[in-house]
C-alpha cells in the first residue's frame, strides 16, 4: 500500500478528487458526504506528498485557486473567476511532483485526462449548484395574502385553512367556524392569518 501511495500519479489522482470534493463541499455544504470524500483523499494524498519531493510554489498555487474559487460562488455572474479557479488549481497540481529533468512527474496522458474531467464537472456542476441557489421559488408565498379560502378546522389560536389546493395552519383574532370562507391577511412564516369573509 505505501509504494502505491508514494506514486506521483495516484498522489496527483488522490489530491485532485479531495481539492474536488473540498470545493463541492463549499458550493453545497451540509451534505456530509463531500466533506468526508475530501478528508479521506486529502489525507492519503497526504502520505504521498510527505513521501515524495514536491514544488512549495505548486502546492502554493493550488491553495491560492481556493480564493478566485470562494469569489466566484459568493454572487452570480463570477464565471470568470470559477475559470480561473480552475487553471490555476490544474496548474499547481499537475507540477506540484517534480521528476528528474525538472518537469512534472506526473504521467503528462493521466494529467491531462483528469485536468479535463475534473474542470468540466467543476465548471458544470458548481455552475449548476449557483444557478439552483439564486433561482427564485416557483411558489410565491406572499401572493396568498389577499386570497380566499375555506377553514378546514375552527380557527382562532390555531387550525387550518384550504388556500387554492392546499392546506396551510391559520390562525385569527377571532374564533372561526369550519367551513366558514376566510380572506388570508398576512403571512407569519407558514402561518395565515385570517379573517372570515362575508
Amino acid at each position: 500500500m505505501e509504494p502505491f501511495l508514494s506514486n506521483p500519479n495516484v498522489a496527483y489522482l488522490l489530491l485532485l478528487a479531495g481539492v474536488l470534493l473540498a470545493m463541492l463541499a463549499l458550493a453545497t455544504p451540509g451534505t456530509g458526504f463531500f466533506e468526508a470524500g475530501a478528508l479521506v483523499c486529502l489525507a492519503l494524498a497526504g502520505y504521498g506528498i510527505v513521501n515524495l519531493s514536491f514544488n512549495w510554489w505548486a502546492l502554493a498555487l493550488m491553495l491560492i485557486s481556493v480564493a478566485p474559487f470562494l469569489y466566484s460562488i459568493q454572487k452570480p455572474k463570477r464565471e470568470l473567476f470559477l475559470g480561473l479557479s480552475i487553471i490555476i488549481l490544474v496548474v499547481g497540481s499537475i507540477f506540484l511532483f517534480p521528476s528528474q529533468t525538472g518537469g512534472p512527474a506526473v504521467n503528462l496522458f493521466v494529467a491531462f485526462i483528469a485536468s479535463v474531467l475534473v474542470a468540466g464537472f467543476l465548471w458544470i456542476a458548481v455552475g449548476k449548484s449557483l444557478q439552483a441557489a439564486q433561482v427564485r421559488p416557483a411558489h410565491d408565498l406572499d401572493a396568498l395574502v389577499g386570497q380566499t379560502g375555506e377553514a378546514k378546522t375552527r380557527i382562532h389560536d390555531e387550525g387550518s385553512v384550504q388556500v387554492g389546493s392546499e392546506l396551510w395552519s391559520a390562525r385569527s383574532e377571532k374564533p372561526i367556524r369550519a367551513g366558514s370562507s376566510v380572506r388570508v391577511l398576512r403571512r407569519e412564516g407558514f402561518i395565515l392569518i385570517v379573517e372570515k369573509t362575508d
